[in-house]
């Protein structure tokens, strides 16, 4: 996928949502490499596709993880690290006490944050051994950056293929710390759109997917991944990754792979992050129980 443009339009939605100041999106545009014209242009689009919509302040609050264990009862993920194809990758692991698969973890625009390492941990609770990698790595680690906007430009500045090599090291390393188990791979934002991209690579050693709201390649060819059963999770109110669904499906359909698609009404883009002001509850829990219930039966 075109990185850059997807995290690019990402913030001006997010601007125009209400979510984030004019000021915040042009300095996260200009880390980006957008001048003040172009940065200003791409906000009044992405502005006259999409009425304000200021979130209320409640909702801006963390909230319990969706998850039967409450918050803080499973241990916290590990910081690892592990060989990569150009140097030391970063990561955060977590091992169930009774494997029953491994899933890689892919994170969203703002790099490896404790959300994500919670993601990690409620994994390997529920049985399932996990690693998500810092796809920021090469450049220090997402820590190493300073803030989010930091992060989402560095990953901007990434060649998509450095991203499939890190993932497949990835999955290198899942196999290595769990020999003989089952791989699945789950994203989110971004990080679906990763997953994407790593099926498209033909990555034929996981047997299942679960990207969140992950945008779509231009021209995506699953043969090679036939194998990886694919649960895609969508927002309803996530007008610009849903525009992609299509074409995903439609190569799902001609690759031969497992699939289903859901989508969740009247949440939008990000509703699984309880770190952030569109989290729903309802819909992640709802979400999550359905990518257990996948991974169970596919990986």
């Amino acid at each position: 996928m075109d990185v850059r443009g997807y995290l690019a339009e990402e913030i001006a939605l997010d601007h125009a949502d209400g979510l984030l100041s004019r000021r915040d999106a042009l300095r996260s545009l200009a880390l980006m490499g957008f001048t003040v014209a172009a940065a200003s242009a791409l906000l009044a689009a992405c502005g006259s596709a999409s009425s304000p919509k200021p979130m209320p302040a409640a909702s801006v609050t963390p909230r319990p993880t969706a998850t039967p264990h409450g918050p803080g009862s499973v241990p916290p993920a590990q910081a690892i690290t592990y060989p990569g194809p150009a140097g030391t990758l970063q990561g955060a692991w977590a091992a169930a006490a009774s494997p029953r698969g491994g899933v890689l973890v892919i994170h969203q625009n703002t790099g490896l944050t404790d959300q994500i390492r919670t993601v990690v941990a409620r994994l390997a609770a529920d049985g399932f051994s996990a690693l998500a990698p810092d796809l920021l790595s090469e450049e220090g680690g997402t820590a190493s950056l300073g803030d989010p906007a930091q992060a989402t430009a560095a990953l901007a500045r990434v060649p998509e293929e450095r991203f499939v090599a890190d993932m497949r090291a990835g999955v290198d390393e899942l196999a290595r710390r769990q020999p003989g188990a089952r791989l699945a791979a789950i994203g989110f934002c971004f990080g679906g759109g990763q997953v994407w991209s790593l099926l498209a690579a033909g990555e034929a050693r996981l047997a299942a997917a679960v990207p969140f709201y992950g945008p779509c390649p231009a021209t995506p060819d699953f043969s090679g991944s036939r194998g990886a059963a694919v649960l895609a999770i969508y927002a309803g109110l996530d007008d610009r990754v849903l525009a992609t669904r299509d074409r995903c499906v439609a190569a799902l359909q001609a690759a031969g792979n497992v699939h289903e698609v859901r989508v969740f009404p009247g949440v939008n883009h990000a509703f699984f992050d309880d770190s952030g002001p569109r989290y729903d509850a309802a819909a992640a829990a709802e979400a999550y129980r359905a990518t257990l219930d996948w991974l169970g039966r596919h990986a």
